[in-house]
């Protein structure tokens, strides 16, 4: 999977198609992501001695192949590809749309 947390995505697919949001965690084992603000679901929590309980909103996993990278020059959804970096000689994450570095 070439997502990581922190990367700025756009989902293509499901109930929350069109939003955007940053990756808050990555499900590797699962193929799976959690982007903040998409794919709420409601949760009912029952209250504890120490918090009171309630119907919580929370962010549920999203299929990585349902989400795609933005990019950072173009502003538009693109694919991830990998190039080897001729300073340091290691692999790095590039957009496809406009061959732009992703940190």
């Amino acid at each position: 999977m070439n997502f990581k947390v922190g990367d700025k995505v756009v989902v293509i697919a499901g109930s929350s198609k069109g939003k955007e949001g940053k990756i808050t965690k990555v499900l590797r084992s699962e193929n799976r992501v959690i982007v903040e603000g998409c794919n709420l679901v409601k949760k009912h929590k029952k209250a504890t001695q120490n918090e009171t309980g309630g119907i919580l909103e929370v962010e549920a996993p999203i299929h990585a192949s349902n989400v795609m990278i933005i990019d950072p020059k173009t502003k538009k959804r693109t694919r991830i590809g990998h190039a080897i970096d001729e300073k340091n000689n290691k692999k790095v994450r590039i957009t496809k749309k406009s061959n732009e570095k992703i940190d």
